[in-house]
């Protein structure tokens, strides 16, 4: 093989490396507000409407697998939870992934009925968590 063919498949492999953690699924990651105690945080909130916002990308598998927990929550929190998907290799979802400061997809962020954050979390989501989360704050 030669030396420009192997150089460009290291390469390759290096930066395939560093992408895919950034794609697979992660322990629940919080941020700064929520760390202290999570469950405090779901009980101790009561909204009337929360926001589901997912940002990844339809190119990530952990993403994909995604689709169908926003699909359930969509079905099952109809008037209650408006969940949006934000694709981060487009214009609009790569501006709202700098908005968020987003350092891995999938990424969920929660938002109550103005639109301040209440929870984040980093990586594959079950829908059985997100259920409890929902049922804790909706009123």
């Amino acid at each position: 093989m030669k030396r420009g063919v192997q150089f460009i498949i290291i390469a390759s492999l290096a930066t395939t490396m560093m992408i895919l953690p950034s794609c697979t699924p992660s322990e629940n990651v919080t941020n700064d507000v929520n760390k202290s105690n999570n469950a405090s945080v779901s009980s101790n909130i009561k909204t009337s409407n929360v926001y589901f916002l997912e940002l990844g990308s339809d190119g990530c598998t952990p993403c994909q697998m995604m689709r169908p927990v926003m699909e359930k929550v969509t079905e099952n929190y109809k008037g209650r939870v408006e969940v949006i998907f934000y694709d981060v290799n487009t214009v609009q979802g790569g501006s709202k992934a700098q908005e968020y400061g987003i350092r891995v997809i999938p990424t969920q962020i929660f938002l109550d009925s103005q639109k301040k954050e209440i929870f984040r979390h980093e990586g594959y989501y079950p829908y059985e968590n997100i259920k409890s989360l929902l049922d804790g704050w909706l009123e």
